[in-house]
């Protein structure tokens, strides 16, 4: 391959990768919270589902109640005074839903549970449920967890928590639905992503419809004068026909009067 063909190559795959990038941009993405690095092991049958419905997502590994990575960007948390980011290019932990269309944690603790409840922050995952909430985005969280971090039950060698707590769990959980957090059982939460993106891309497309140039008139191929007095208003954007309408003399006039733009759909 002389040097010609080589650039030409190179060229190739950095325009091939630059239209890759901007179309994945397009796409809608969500935000996994796991409790560690093997944490999303059981979830790689949900990750497929989201990409076959063309959903992408990113996953952030908590590293402690208070520090987490994404990518390769450390991100922590805390109060005023203390340290903020690891790096100067990683986001607040209030800044991270901005960049997504929802929030996804398949666990949920009793700790968290009650931070959120009670509107209080101090954690990455509160932190992000709180800000998802405050921006209208869905917090979708996993129903079917016994309230104790994963952490906590390989320490004390126990996977559920005492009745009494249980029920404080329940408490604060039922708190967390009346602020709007959404809970599916763990298997279940790729299936409401999807449903909610279809449904977000149906909402777009009638609001497209809607706010498309003007008003698309009747499918008769002869607009009239009548059919133009008719109308008591027309839209900003005019009047859409189809393709191979005729307006008639006079309903040219008084849409000229009226001055109302005409055009054609493509």
């Amino acid at each position: 391959m002389d040097m010609r063909q080589m650039i030409e190559s190179i060229t190739r795959e950095i325009l091939q990768s630059m239209k890759s990038e901007t179309q994945q941009e397009k796409r809608e993405k969500w935000l996994y919270i796991f409790c560690d690095s093997r944490a999303h092991e059981s979830f790689e049958d949900q990750f497929i589902a989201l990409q076959n419905n063309g959903i992408c997502h990113d996953i952030l590994f908590l590293d402690g109640e208070t520090s987490s990575w994404l990518g390769m960007h450390r991100i922590e948390c805390g109060g005023a005074g203390k340290l903020i980011t690891a790096d100067e290019y990683a986001p607040i932990p209030l800044e991270v839903p901005k960049e997504y269309a929802g929030v996804i944690l398949p666990e949920m603790d009793l700790d968290n549970a009650a931070r959120v409840a009670a509107g209080m922050k101090g954690t990455i995952k509160a932190e992000i449920i709180f800000s998802a909430l405050v921006l209208g985005k869905p917090v979708l969280v996993g129903e079917d967890v016994p309230g104790l971090k994963r952490a906590d039950r390989r320490t004390l060698k126990t996977l559920t928590l005492p009745k009494p707590y249980q029920q404080l769990f329940l408490r604060h959980v039922n708190e967390m639905k009346e602020l709007g957090v959404e809970f599916y059982p763990q298997k279940q939460l790729a299936d409401a992503v999807i449903r909610k993106s279809m449904a977000n891309r149906r909402s777009e497309r009638t609001e497209a419809a809607a706010g498309s140039e003007g008003q698309v008139a009747p499918s008769a191929k002869l607009l009239t004068a009548d059919w133009v007095k008719a109308q008591e208003e027309f839209p900003d954007g005019g009047l859409v026909l189809r393709p191979g309408t005729i307006v008639s003399p006079l309903a040219q006039d008084m849409l000229r009067e009226k001055g109302i733009a005409v055009h054609y759909e493509k």
